[in-house]
């Protein structure tokens, strides 16, 4: 995939440009305030309210070329714009699976380095992000009914992905939230957000695979899990146990990989139970 790739086309659709003021409505948007959720150099996210409805605006004002250059020659391939997220998000829709839903995408520039673009999602309101959810399961375990079909909710979504030749590239439990309304009422519907890095590919590579799982594995090595839970997530992703001995190259570089990004993280290796 080239970093010239054709530009994804824009879409802001009427009823969203009658809640903005006359004029320029892409640089109106790209000159918006909010509340400021992250600044990062070149991009900026923020929430704003228009019609009395919240959404979260991701601007975009150019990587430079530094930054595609340091990407390519680490065999990366550079997030250039909004546009990532914008397909990203409409892939998933496509394969059923839950995220923020889109409102709008812009891009203006024909230079890779400066092309400044937009997207907006409408604010899911109460969500709670797994992290968060499970942060007290060691000493407070959830009934084991609820934690099962957590646990084969996040493997479906993680093989509905890679199996359609998606990978996350921030695969972590923080970016999957429970849809607090229903958790109420005992059901579970996860949205993946974050999806600005999304990879996407007519066939999944098998280093992006493994990145994707070691991530996974590594953000939930503290939710107090056990074996019993990992193999559980194993099957359900893979179909099969089967999967730890004709996958065992795999799986031993997926526990190393997680394993060594606990201790960059956390400063100290991982407890032992922790270990497929």
């Amino acid at each position: 995939m080239s970093i010239f790739h054709p530009q994804t086309p824009d879409h802001i659709p009427a009823d969203f440009r009658a809640l903005l003021p006359a004029g320029d409505v892409f640089e109106h948007i790209m000159a918006m305030q909010g509340q400021v959720f992250r600044d990062v150099p070149g991009r900026k996210t923020i929430r704003v309210t228009l019609g009395g409805q919240s959404y979260f605006i991701k601007q975009h004002f150019g990587v430079g070329w530094k930054e595609i250059f340091k990407n390519l020659l680490t065999a990366r391939l550079p997030i250039l714009g909004a546009d990532t997220e914008w397909r990203a998000i409409h892939r998933l829709h496509e394969l059923g699976l839950h995220t923020t839903p889109g409102v709008a995408y812009a891009s203006r520039g024909w230079n890779p380095a400066k092309r400044r673009s937009f997207v907006i999602t409408r604010d899911l309101g109460n969500i709670l992000s797994l992290e968060d959810f499970c942060r007290d399961w060691a000493t407070l375990p959830p009934h084991p009914h609820f934690k099962r079909r957590l646990i084969q909710a996040v493997a479906d979504i993680a093989r509905i992905l890679h199996d359609h030749g998606l990978n996350h590239r921030d695969f972590y439990i923080c970016h999957f939230c429970l849809d607090g309304a229903l958790l109420t009422e005992d059901a579970i519907q996860l949205y993946l957000l974050d999806l600005h890095r999304v990879g996407i590919r007519t066939v999944i590579q098998p280093a992006a695979r493994m990145k994707d799982i070691a991530a996974l594995y590594f953000s939930a090595m503290d939710a107090g899990l056990n074996r019993r839970d990992y193999l559980r997530f194993v099957r359900r992703y893979r179909g099969s146990l089967q999967s730890l001995k004709a996958e065992a190259s795999f799986w031993a570089t997926v526990t190393q990989r997680a394993r060594k990004l606990y201790h960059k993280f956390h400063g100290r290796w991982p407890d032992i139970e922790s270990r497929l």
